[in-house]
């Protein structure tokens, strides 16, 4: 874990942003078609930090961004090269372009400010997708990590977030996986060797009291 004056200097509202991570109603939400990762996501409290966090980052002008992971009706574009494709296509939730599935899930809350990133393929929320493009616009250096799935989309993203030059940071009680054991495993042997980990509560502390380069 980092100091807090480490944590500060990383989580500079200037050049920070809050990426969540499929928290959408069609994972998360009460009609999800993964319903035992919708019941960790908010058992554990995970989904309840996202919006914790979410709602410190709009008031410390930290910039919101929400990938959300969708498909076409027909199906076009969309990838059939992994078992998880082909599975998600039989489904009984279907995370359909323009559907409920594929809003952003409460509590999280989006505002006119946040940008909302949308995918047709793949398993990240940066490959293929323009958040790259757009947190560089923003002047972004440091990238928080929330969400699911602990199991695929949460290391796609870190691992891409690094590899693009981004300092990742995770809080690791703001996502989530399956099984409810695998999440901290994961964290603790894979993500934490390229990432900050942290916590959201001390998120929220660094947001509360910035770091002052003057020293005050």
């Amino acid at each position: 874990m980092p100091t807090s004056a480490q944590l500060a200097e990383f989580l500079d509202p200037a050049t920070t942003a809050l990426l969540t991570v499929e928290c959408q109603e069609g994972v998360v939400g009460e009609d999800s078609a993964l319903p035992e990762l919708a019941e960790q996501a908010r058992e554990s409290g995970a989904l309840g930090n996202v919006a914790r966090l979410v709602e410190a980052a709009h008031e410390a002008s930290v910039q919101v961004l929400h990938a959300v992971a969708e498909r076409r009706p027909d199906g076009r574009g969309a990838g059939r090269n992994a078992r998880l494709f082909r599975a998600a296509e039989r489904l009984p939730v279907q995370q359909l372009s323009g559907t409920r599935a594929v809003r952003v899930a409460a509590p999280v809350e989006v505002t006119d400010e946040d940008l909302v990133v949308r995918r047709l393929h793949g398993l990240s929320p940066l490959a293929g997708t323009d958040v790259d493009a757009l947190l560089r616009n923003l002047g972004c250096r440091t990238l928080i990590v929330t969400g699911v799935s602990a199991n695929v989309a949460i290391p796609n993203a870190v691992f891409d977030a690094v590899n693009l030059g981004y300092t990742a940071v995770v809080p690791a009680d703001a996502v989530a996986g399956v099984p409810a054991d695998y999440t901290p495993a994961m964290i603790r042997n894979t993500l934490s060797l390229v990432a900050t980990i942290t916590a959201t509560d001390d998120v929220l502390a660094a947001w509360k009291h910035p770091r002052h380069d003057d020293g005050a």
